[in-house]
C-alpha cells in the first residue's frame, strides 16, 4: 500500500503543472484588479526593472501610472529595438547576470524563442482569465499580449492629397514614391510582422519591387514620422497606427490609409523573467498591466489597442471591427523566418 502511495505521489510530481496548479486559489482584491503576488513582499523589494521595446515617452508614462498606484515600488527601464534588446538580454543571461524583472517585446518570434530557452517565469496571473487563448502562452502563464497595434500607410497631407495617397499595399509600389518612403530597420519586431504578412499575401516579388523604391530605414517611428512631417519624405510604409494617432492628436499634418487587403497586427508580449531580482513586485506589475486599470492607462498613453474586450479603443482610433486584420496563423512559422527577414530587409533598405 505504501509503495502504491509513493508511486502515485511520484506520478503527480512528475506531471506537467497545470494553470490551475500554479494559480493561487484566493487572489487578493486590489483597486480595480486582483493579484496572486505577495504585495507586502513586493513593497519590501521596492523596485522593478523593465526591458521594453515601446517608445521611451510611452514607457515612462506607463510606469509612472503604476508607481502612482504603488508608491513604495520604484520603476526603471531600458528601451531598445527588439533585436538589440533581445541580444542584450541574452548576453546578460549567458553571463548569469540577472538584472531585469520583466520583458516587454514587440517581436513574437523572440517571445517564443525565449519560451523555448526557459527564459520566462511561469506565473498564471488571475487577470489572464479575461484574455482569449490566442493572446497568451501555451501553456498559460509564461507571457501574454500586453497590447497590439496595426499597420497601414501614413502620409504628409501637405505633400500628398487623399486622392493621390496609396489606398492598398500594391499602390505603394508605384515608382512615384521612390526616394520618399520610410520604414523601420530589421531590429523592429513590427517590421518583421509586416514583412511576413505582406509576403504571405503577395510573395517575395512584392518586396523585390519595393526595394527599387530605395526606402529609408530608421530605428524609431519618431524618426520615421518626423521625416514625413518635415517633408523630407512623403509616406510611411507599414506605419504604426498608434504612432499616427499620437502625432495627429498633437496637430501633425498626417493622413492615414487603411489597406482593404489587410493590416498587419503587431502584438507586444510581456512576462516575468526567470531569476527576476524582484519577483513579487514583477508579478504585481504583471497583474496590474493586464487588468482594466493597467490596460486603460496603456491605451491612454500609448494609443495602442487593448487585448481586453472591456477596454475601449484609443482616443480617435477606429473600431478594429471595421478593418481587416492580418494575424499569423502560426507564430512559430513567423519565428522561423527571423534570419531570412533580417538578411532580406537589410538588402531592401540598403544595409550591405
Amino acid at each position: 500500500m505504501r509503495s502504491m502511495v509513493v508511486m502515485v505521489l511520484a506520478l503527480f510530481l512528475a506531471r506537467p503543472a497545470s494553470a490551475q496548479d500554479i494559480a493561487c486559489a484566493t487572489p487578493r482584491p486590489m483597486e480595480g484588479f486582483v493579484t496572486c503576488a505577495d504585495v507586502a513582499q513586493a513593497e519590501r523589494e521596492g523596485s522593478i526593472v523593465l526591458y521594453a521595446t515601446s517608445p521611451e515617452t510611452n514607457t515612462t508614462q506607463l510606469l509612472a501610472a503604476f508607481h502612482a498606484a504603488f508608491p513604495a515600488i520604484s520603476t526603471g527601464y531600458i528601451r531598445l529595438q527588439a533585436g538589440s534588446l533581445y541580444t542584450k538580454l541574452m548576453t546578460e543571461r549567458q553571463a548569469k547576470s540577472y538584472l531585469v524583472d520583466l520583458l516587454q517585446m514587440s517581436d513574437m518570434g523572440l517571445v517564443l524563442d525565449l519560451q523555448k530557452r526557459g527564459g520566462w517565469d511561469r506565473y498564471v496571473s488571475p487577470e489572464l482569465a479575461a484574455f482569449k487563448p490566442e493572446y497568451k502562452s501555451k501553456p498559460e502563464g509564461y507571457w501574454a499580449w500586453q497590447q497590439f497595434s496595426v499597420s497601414g500607410m501614413a502620409y504628409n497631407i501637405n505633400l500628398v492629397s487623399e486622392a493621390e495617397a496609396p489606398k492598398n499595399w500594391l499602390d505603394a509600389l508605384d515608382p512615384k514614391w521612390a526616394d520618399g518612403i520610410t520604414v523601420k530597420t530589421s531590429n523592429a519586431g513590427a517590421q518583421h510582422d509586416g514583412w511576413y504578412q505582406l509576403r504571405q499575401l503577395y510573395g517575395d516579388s512584392y518586396w523585390e519591387k519595393f526595394a527599387t523604391l530605395r526606402p529609408r530605414a530608421f530605428d524609431s517611428w519618431v524618426q520615421q514620422y518626423g521625416r514625413v512631417i518635415d517633408g523630407q519624405d512623403r509616406i510611411v510604409h507599414t506605419a504604426g497606427y498608434a504612432a499616427y494617432l499620437e502625432l495627429k492628436a498633437k496637430g501633425a499634418p498626417l493622413g492615414f490609409s487603411f489597406p482593404p487587403d489587410g493590416m498587419p497586427v503587431d502584438p507586444t508580449g510581456i512576462g516575468v523573467l526567470s531569476n527576476a531580482p524582484h519577483p513579487q513586485a514583477a508579478r504585481l506589475f504583471m497583474d496590474w498591466m493586464l487588468s482594466v486599470p493597467g490596460q486603460t492607462a496603456l491605451v491612454a498613453e500609448a494609443f495602442s489597442y487593448s487585448v481586453r474586450s472591456d477596454v475601449g479603443p484609443p482616443q480617435g482610433g477606429i473600431p478594429l471591427s471595421k478593418v481587416k486584420l492580418l494575424i499569423p496563423e502560426d507564430w512559430a512559422a513567423l519565428e522561423a523566418t527571423q534570419r531570412q527577414f533580417v538578411r532580406d530587409w537589410n538588402w531592401i533598405t540598403g544595409v550591405r
